[in-house]
């Protein structure tokens, strides 16, 4: 690229999604930096390549806005690399795209995705971006806000109950993708029409769920950092209540959601260390019986291996039993034995005067 591109769309369009400030574009400087977008990927099998037939296809994963991606085909008349900027096969007419991934770990990429295509199906890869595919990319990129804010407007004098999220102009710009979210089906035939009429161009609308919403807005968590969704993560797993449970947080829906109201994805990461430390635990329904009075689970501290008690005539007043205990008064009760008092066995001892209006804070139900 030449020193034409110093202006504001270079600062703003080279990397996609990059976290890089915005400064003014040296062309000496490498449009490719790894970390700088949350689809950025590190090649394991760089250097290690299987030799290539002449005229056999290779394929390489090519990165657009936000979270698309995809693959595509091309012989050995074309050397990629990572980084670059290359002009691809779309439904009609060509993208533009950078390079992610090139070499023998494509492959496994799209047997990790469980994508099977024959070779004749594959997309093609056209050429590097030239100049002038370059220039009419960066000048899609700067009306993608301009056509969303249009949309909105449009959207609203129709009376559509819909949410337009994001628009992806194509790199010829002959076409845009509209990302909306709506709670129920929308009948959106006369907005494609004036959409078209307006922009001249091709339209095409796709509903994402909650969760992509929150990736493609952005924004701060209850952690103080930028949300994952919109940083680094690509794929979304599933988030159950018994995640949450299982954890020993507090059933508030307003600390546990996120701000796409769902259920945090975080909830997900330290969740197989807990479900392995729980394997050692005894069933937490079953009460414990002595010559006291019977005792109820109320809490666990999992890494601790502490399960607390309190006998049903005295709420407030806690007790820290080990779980090795925990499982010998068991034992006792199965064979019909009772200890004299469960203080005997407490490691610890707490006292909460209020404890019966602070059992439980919410409901999580409205997330199964």
């Amino acid at each position: 690229m030449s020193e034409q591109h110093t202006g504001k769309g270079a600062e703003l369009f080279i990397p996609r999604g990059c976290c890089r400030a915005p400064r003014v574009f040296n062309p000496k400087d490498r449009i490719f930096q790894h970390q700088c977008c949350k689809l950025d990927e590190h090649n394991w099998l760089k250097g290690y390549d299987s030799p290539v037939e002449a005229g056999q296809l290779r394929m390489a994963e090519v990165r657009f806005k936000n979270g698309r991606k995809d693959f595509f085909s091309y012989t050995d008349d074309i050397e990629l690399k990572e980084g670059e900027i290359i002009a691809v096969e779309a439904s009609s007419g060509h993208d533009i795209g950078i390079v992610t991934l090139t070499g023998d770990i494509v492959a496994l990429q799209m047997k990790r995705k469980k994508i099977v295509q024959k070779p004749e199906e594959h997309k093609k890869v056209y050429r590097h971006a030239r100049l002038a595919d370059v220039e009419k990319w960066v000048s899609a990129i700067e009306v993608e806000n301009e056509t969303l804010f249009k949309t909105r407007e449009i959207a609203m004098e129709l009376g559509l109950d819909m949410k337009l999220n994001d628009v992806e102009y194509q790199g010829d710009k002959t076409k845009a993708i509209f990302y909306y979210t709506a709670e129920d089906r929308v009948d959106f035939r006369v907005l494609i029409k004036r959409l078209a009429e307006e922009f001249r161009i091709r339209v095409e609308m796709k509903q994402i769920g909650a969760r992509q919403e929150a990736a493609k807005l952005g924004g701060i968590g209850s952690c103080g950092r930028e949300l994952c969704c919109s940083s680094w993560m690509a794929d979304f797993c599933s988030v159950s209540t018994h995640v949450a449970r299982a954890q020993q947080l507090s059933p508030n829906p307003q600390k546990l959601a996120g701000q796409c109201g769902k259920l945090k994805c975080c909830l997900n990461y330290e969740y197989a260390a807990y479900a392995d430390a729980l394997k050692d635990f005894p069933d937490d329904r079953i009460s414990l019986r002595t010559k006291q009075g019977e005792a109820i689970h109320q809490k666990t501290d999992v890494f601790r291996k502490l399960m607390w008690y309190s006998y049903t005539h005295e709420r407030m007043n806690l007790m820290a039993i080990p779980i090795d205990k925990v499982k010998e008064i068991h034992e006792s009760n199965r064979k019909g034995k009772m200890p004299e008092k469960l203080e005997d066995f407490a490691f610890l001892k707490e006292q909460h005067a209020d404890f019966a209006n602070n059992n439980n804070d919410g409901d999580l139900t409205r997330f199964d």
